[in-house]
Formats: structure tokens, C-alpha cells, sequence
């Protein structure tokens, strides 16, 4: 950290706004070309009218910024949470997208709830507990979803089942890639702007000019792809319907469909008929409750290494608001909402000091609502396609693999486990068999089933001492007793009476070594030197096991 930015942390509150005015809006204003295709393909990927993805980013912006716990966090509608909400909507609606729209928007409005009573139960060290492997196993279940997904909205298909209902099981949708691919023109025109779409989507940050970069390829989609879906004629094809007046044949949607501003959206959309379905409600409430919170801690997580200010985020308060901006977003309509990683990032990258950079990104999203919303009606579904598959491509980027066999073998099989269990079953049975896979290795190492849930520790002065092993399972109470120091201090984390330390505490404890130093203290991990990675793996991050 340099030495302007320790003299010279941005004010808070509206001494903050005063400050940095022009630097926030900028900022705001460039997430906001972001989050606008963004919110509204990951809408419509997730069975829920477009325009709810703005209202959600809308509330993230304008109403949880004010009390959020994260300065630099953007909150709105985010990908990782697509196939949750997608088969919210598929299996409390039983077909029927309307009800099954309202009906998971209960799920989302109890969620939120939770989420509040997780901040104020100071639950926000909750993503410590998951292994970082199952994590990214489950981030990379998500984006390989989200690509089998959209590869077929890229070109104009939507695979149905033998029922005649759109398919939503990741599996079918992956095999029934065969039959798109076989017939990839069949709609020729939709799949040249697809094609055009994601040939920008991936191609944009590949320019070796530095300035273009700065502007959203998402924002150069919607510039390439809406003239030219007009040059090329492409328009929404009426139902077609029988003397009945029934539908014969469902019409071709290319574009979306808005046909409601603002005035004509805004009320009570919530319906807590789904308690009906017990299970199924449960189940959904759980999963975005629980995933919703992960993805959004790790966020957080990241923001705060990436703030050039280093400073540190109030992970419990954060919870809250988040959980209240999903009580708003439900009742409303809207999707559930996280801080996401996206566009933060973008935030920071932008030059975003503040939470205003966030509220002043919902601020434009409410004018856009007001008085360009018609414009919506014009965005093509592939172009919105290619977008989504850029963002499945990062969370399942082959890198991922790459870096997950860099570090151990043992954290390849959680990965991969976590990955294929999501894929055939669900995210929560996915996480759940990654986490399983992980104590089950622990245990074969030797680390004993009451090891596995608490660590023998000890403290004196400022020496933390850990007993046993220390693992992902037992961690949180030993990293809350090192962080009861000031981060000026120099603290001391004893492992020599240890005989097994994992992939994820080795990790946690490097990011907390850097916490420290960018104070001026120090965490000194004594003993480590004494252990030697597990298995073949030479990285610095692998789990460790004491010589023998």
C-alpha cells in the first residue's frame, strides 16, 4: 500500500458523497452499462420476466447501499444463482412460469429473512466453514449450467422434453446439445447475432488498446446486436392458435418482450402459496438462503483484497443488508440479489471509493426505467446468451482445473465430485458431497471425527496455539481468537503441536499474513517449516502433514 493511500482513507456517510462526487458517479455510471444487459439476461435465464432483473439491481443500488456493510460491493441479480431460481420457478409453478415466478418469489422473501437473522447471529464467517475446493466446484457446476443452457438460446433453440416442457435438467440440456448443434442454422439469423455476440464478448478484452477495454463488452453487444437483428429482420412470432383459441404452436421469441415501464411494474407480486409444497418450498428457501450468502461473503472477500484503500468490510452487516435488500427485491418481484463479483470488480476498477458508486448505479437503472425501457424490447436473446456464456465460461475456465491439480490431487476429487454431483442432482447435494468427500480424506490422514468439528487450542499473550489438526470444519473459532489482535500487532499462529493442516487454513492464513502486513503487524506461522505438502504437490497453498 502506498503511502497517499495510508495518509488518505475516502469519508463514508455524505461527507463521503461530498468527497467523491465525480469519481463515484463515473464509476456508477460505467457499472450501470454493466449491470443493464447483465440484470436482464440473467433474468430471463432464470424464468423471471427481464424487466425484475433491473428492479432487483435498482433496490441493490439505491436502498442497500445506505446500510450495506461492504463500501465497494455492487449488489443486484447474479448468475451463480440462474439454475437455483430457474428451478424455483420450474418446480413450484409445475409448468405454469407466471405462478412459479410468484411462487419463488416467496422462497426469495423468506430467504432474505434468514439471510437478516444470519447477520444478526453473526454468521458472516459462514463461508469459512465450506472447503474452497467443493466451493469452486460448485461455481464451476454453475457456469457449466449456465453454458448448456444458453448455447441453445445462442441460435434460437429451446430444447423441450418428451412432455412438451422446456428442459431445465443440466444433464439433458447438455446432451441435447447433439440435436442443436445438428441444426445449428436452423434459424439462421438468430444465430449469426449470436454468433457476432460472442465473438465480442470474447474478443473485446483480448484488444491491445488499453482505452476501448475500459469500455463494458456487454455494452458493445448491445450496440453490435440491436442494429443488426433490425438489418436482418428479426421480430417475435405470434402464438399460433386454434379455433379454440387455444396454442397450437408456440411463438419464436428472438427478443425480448417487455411492453411495461416502471409505473406499470412497481407492487406486490409475492405470493406465499408455496408453503403448500413443503418440501420443495424448503428446499428452494435453504438454497438461496445458503448459497445466496456464500456467494455473496465471497465476494465480499475478494472486494476487500482488491480495495487499494484495504479496507475491511463488515461481513455480519453486510449479511443483513443483503437479506433486506431480498425482502424488498421479493415482495416486488425481483430477483434474489448478492454482492457480485462482476461487477465490484468493475467498481473498483473504475475508480469507486464509496457505497455512493453503488447507489449512484441503481440511481441510473431507475432512470433507465423511467424513460428508456421501451429500448429493452429491441435486445436480442442470443446477444443476451452470449453474454451469460461468457460469464459460465470464467466460472468454469479451465484454469480452474489447472490450478486445483497445481495444488493436490485430494482437492482435484473434491472439485470434481462437488462438480458432477451438482450437475446430476442439485447445488445443495453437490456442496453437500464435496464437504462429505473432504472430511472423508481428512479422516483416511488420520484426523479423528471430533477433530474434524473442533480444534484443541490455547492461547497465551499474543501466541495461538492449535493441537491436532487444523482443518476447514474446526477453523472458525481459531481464526476469530487470531483476529481478537489488532492487525498492528505481531501475532503468533503455533502449528507444532499439529500433524495436519489443510488446503483451505493455509490459504485463509496467507490472506490473513497479508491483512496483517498491510497494518503494519505481523502473523508468524511458527513450526510450519516442520511439515511437508501432501501427496506430490509442491504448491504453496497445498495441505500440509507434519515429518515423520
Amino acid at each position: 500500500m502506498s503511502k497517499s493511500n495510508k495518509r488518505f482513507i475516502p469519508a463514508d456517510g455524505l461527507a463521503g458523497l461530498k468527497q467523491n462526487f465525480s469519481s463515484d458517479a463515473l464509476s456508477g455510471f460505467l457499472v450501470f452499462l454493466l449491470a443493464l444487459p447483465l440484470s436482464l439476461g440473467i433474468a430471463g435465464a432464470s424464468d423471471f420476466p427481464p424487466i425484475y432483473g433491473l428492479i432487483t439491481a435498482m433496490i441493490g443500488g439505491i436502498v442497500v447501499s445506505f446500510f450495506a456493510g461492504s463500501l465497494l460491493t455492487i449488489k443486484g441479480p447474479a448468475a451463480g444463482l440462474i439454475v437455483i431460481v430457474a428451478g424455483a420457478v420450474a418446480e413450484l409453478g409445475h409448468g405454469n412460469s407466471e405462478l412459479g415466478w410468484k411462487l419463488a418469489l416467496g422462497a426469495v422473501v423468506v430467504a432474505g429473512a434468514l439471510q437478516v437473522i444470519f447477520g444478526l447471529l453473526k454468521l458472516g464467517s459462514l463461508s469459512d466453514f465450506f472447503p474452497l475446493s467443493a466451493v469452486h466446484g460448485m461455481l464451476a457446476a454453475i457456469g457449466i449450467i449456465i453454458i448448456s443452457k444458453q448455447l441453445h438460446v445462442l441460435v434460437g433453440m429451446n430444447p423441450m422434453t418428451p412432455e412438451g416442457k422446456p428442459m431445465v435438467e443440466p444433464v439433458e440440456l447438455l446432451v441435447e446439445l447433439k440435436n442443436t448443434f445438428a441444426n445449428f442454422f436452423l434459424h439462421k439469423d438468430v444465430a449469426i447475432v449470436g454468433l457476432v455476440s460472442l465473438g465480442i464478448v470474447f474478443g473485446w478484452p483480448m484488444l491491445p488498446v488499453k482505452a476501448l477495454k475500459k469500455i463494458p463488452a456487454a455494452l458493445i453487444v448491445l450496440v453490435v446486436s440491436i442494429p443488426l437483428a433490425m438489418y436482418m429482420g428479426i421480430h417475435n412470432v405470434a402464438d399460433v392458435k386454434n379455433a379454440a383459441g387455444e396454442v397450437v404452436t408456440k411463438g419464436f421469441s428472438p427478443l425480448l418482450e417487455f411492453k411495461k415501464g416502471l409505473v406499470d411494474i412497481i407492487g406486490v407480486n409475492v405470493s406465499f402459496d408455496g408453503f403448500s409444497q413443503t418440501g420443495t418450498f424448503i428446499k428452494f428457501v435453504i438454497m438461496f438462503a445458503l448459497v445466496g450468502s456464500l456467494e455473496a461473503l465471497l465476494t465480499v472477500k475478494a472486494i476487500d483484497m482488491l480495495d487499494p484503500f484495504k479496507r475491511k468490510s463488515n461481513a455480519n452487516k453486510d449479511l443483513i443488508a443483503v437479506g433486506v435488500g431480498n425482502i424488498f427485491a421479493g415482495v416486488l418481484g425481483g430477483l434474489p440479489m448478492i454482492s457480485e463479483v462482476a461487477r465490484s470488480s468493475a467498481n473498483v476498477n473504475n475508480g469507486g471509493k464509496t457505497r455512493w458508486a453503488n447507489f449512484f448505479h441503481g440511481v441510473f437503472i431507475l432512470l433507465f426505467l423511467f424513460f428508456a425501457v421501451t429500448f429493452s424490447d429491441l435486445i436480442p436473446r442470443a446477444a443476451l446468451a452470449a453474454m451469460l456464456i461468457g460469464v459460465g465460461w470464467k466460472l468454469a475456465h479451465p484454469k480452474e482445473f489447472g490450478h486445483m491439480a497445481k495444488i493436490g490431487w485430494d482437492q482435484v476429487a473434491v472439485f470434481v465430485t462437488t462438480i458432477i454431483f451438482t450437475l446430476a442432482t442439485d447445488l445443495l447435494v453437490g456442496i453437500g458431497a464435496g464437504i462429505l468427500l473432504k472430511m472423508i480424506l481428512h479422516i483416511a490422514r488420520g484426523v479423528s471425527v471430533g477433530s474434524l468439528f473442533s480444534a484443541k487450542t490455547k492461547v497465551e499473550g499474543h501466541t495461538v496455539t492449535v493441537q491436532g489438526a487444523a482443518v476447514f470444519s474446526n477453523f472458525i473459532p481459531v481464526k476469530k481468537q487470531l483476529l481478537k489482535f489488532p492487525l498492528t500487532d505481531h501475532v503468533v499462529f503455533d502449528v507444532r503441536q499439529c500433524f495436519f493442516v489443510d488446503h483451505s487454513v493455509i490459504e485463509t492464513l496467507h490472506h490473513m499474513k497479508d491483512d496483517f502486513a498491510s497494518e503494519g503487524g505481523n502473523l508468524e506461522i511458527l513450526g510450519i517449516e516442520e511439515f511437508k505438502s501432501v501427496g506430490k504437490s509442491k504448491h504453496k497453498l497445498a495441505a500440509v502433514r507434519k515429518r515423520k
